[in-house]
């Protein structure tokens, strides 16, 4: 079976973000979220109060992502988003990382 996307070429976002975004369900809005877009990847938090994100998929979905991620969860208040962009790496699925 292909996963040949000709209509869009999958890239990967390594994300950090920063802010209040540990304790307010930013991980399991973030996989949620990855889910209905079809973006694969993963998402943790870091030991200095930051949270971890990689999002594999079309430009378009994974851009979606890293914009989003500006905002959050609900109750979130995010002051910074880093996102450094590559080659995909074959990410399926999408997990919260411990």
């Amino acid at each position: 079976m292909s996963d040949d996307e000709s209509d869009g070429e999958r890239v990967r976002a390594h994300v950090y973000v920063s802010g209040r975004v540990q304790g307010v369900f930013y991980r399991a809005t973030t996989r949620d979220t990855a889910r209905e877009r079809g973006v694969d990847g993963w998402v943790r938090n870091l030991d200095d109060g930051r949270v971890e994100a990689v999002f594999e998929g079309p430009r378009d979905a994974v851009e979606g992502m890293v914009e989003w991620c500006h905002t959050g969860s609900p109750s979130a208040v995010v002051e910074n988003v880093d996102a450094e962009y590559g080659d995909p790496e074959g990410e399926s699925g999408f997990v919260v990382r411990r």
